[in-house]
């Protein structure tokens, strides 16, 4: 493990969370803050032909639940051997203005981090990701969706949001695969990331970390029974055994999320996609390999993670609900099956 390529987090200017939310139709009206509520989970998805053909019949189907009433996207609305275009880029956030209820949405590495690749375009990573910026986060303050919830955006990074509801904190953070974005752009014909890459990589670690201490001190203040961190990225992969170069760059990112959660007396959620298979554990409790794997001191023994079904494996999608004070777990969820 050569620790030091760890990424020590650069200054960042505009961190600070813009004070006034924009409110936008009933949606918006936080519920009662102790009652039951349910939201919607998906991930890399749509991913080829067949799935961007379903993608719309799929969003009515969490449409038609009663229960619902927000969705989050965890990022990869591609797959990762198709071209990062405009057009696609259009007709993804065309489906995504179906959604009836708020849809909140964080980008993945397929539409950004890995546009590099041949196959990709030979796009420059950061170019695309402003491009993902004004087509998915062109209303800052506000979520996606027929009905937008209410957001607090992060100045310079509007896709970095927090919100409440239920007395629950929830965070979306541009967290993405490829070692949070600093693996080489091989396609463009580098085999090390460039000043450029990692300047970037080091500005956007050091807003994800201001975010995510926002996040807690708000649900400290308003005295919330839980945390929800939302990323594409799986830093916690089971199914490989990573190198220091597939994972480093996550290493203080996964240190605040340490701290933070080892400091919040309810529990922590972190909800994310990359790997494409269901999986629920807790990477971070004490004794975990992954604390030793990382280099990193403390543990978060109230932190679980969720990992969503996608890619192909994406044939269903993930109920969550937030349940009323005295239930056995402050969140619950199901698997639902796509129906088409």
């Amino acid at each position: 493990m050569r620790l030091s390529r760890a990424l020590v987090p650069a200054a960042v200017l505009g961190t600070a969370l813009l004070g006034a939310a924009v409110h936008a139709g009933a949606a918006s009206a936080e519920p009662d803050g102790r009652s039951r509520y349910t939201f919607g989970v998906i991930g890399d998805v749509p991913y080829g032909a067949d799935q961007i053909a379903a993608f719309p019949r799929w969003i009515q189907q969490i449409n038609a639940d009663p229960d619902v009433r927000s969705v989050v996207h965890l990022g990869d609305i591609k797959n990762g051997s198709s071209v990062c275009s405009d057009s696609y880029f259009d007709l993804i956030r065309s489906d995504f203005d179906t959604f009836e209820d708020p849809l909140v949405y964080t980008p993945g590495d397929n539409e950004w981090t890995d546009c590099h690749r041949a196959n990709n375009g030979a796009y420059n990573p950061l170019e695309r990701l402003d491009r993902v910026r004004d087509v998915f986060f062109d209303r800052p303050g506000r979520s996606l969706g027929r009905h937008p919830l209410a957001l607090e955006a992060q100045a310079g990074f509007p896709e970095n949001v927090v919100y409440h509801r239920a007395e629950v904190t929830f965070a979306a953070v541009n967290v993405p695969g490829s070692d949070n974005g600093l693996q080489p752009w091989t396609g463009l014909g580098y085999s090390a990331p460039t000043p450029e890459q990692s300047a970037a990589v080091a500005d956007r670690t050091a807003a994800d970390i201001a975010l995510v201490h926002r996040a807690f001190a708000e649900a400290r203040d308003r005295g919330d029974r839980g945390v929800v961190i939302m990323q594409q990225a799986d830093m916690f992969d089971p199914t490989y055994v990573p190198t220091w170069g597939d994972i480093g760059a996550f290493q203080p990112w996964v240190q605040a999320i340490i701290d933070e959660s080892s400091h919040f007396d309810g529990p922590v959620y972190l909800l994310d996609g990359d790997s494409h298979v269901y999986n629920a554990d807790k990477p971070l409790a004490s004794g975990s390999p992954w604390l030793t794997t990382y280099g990193v001191h403390g543990a978060a023994d109230n932190l679980t993670r969720v990992t969503v079904d996608g890619s192909s494996n994406n044939k269903d999608w993930l109920k969550m609900t937030v349940n009323k004070p005295g239930a056995a777990s402050l969140l619950t969820w199901t698997r639902v099956p796509y129906s088409g």
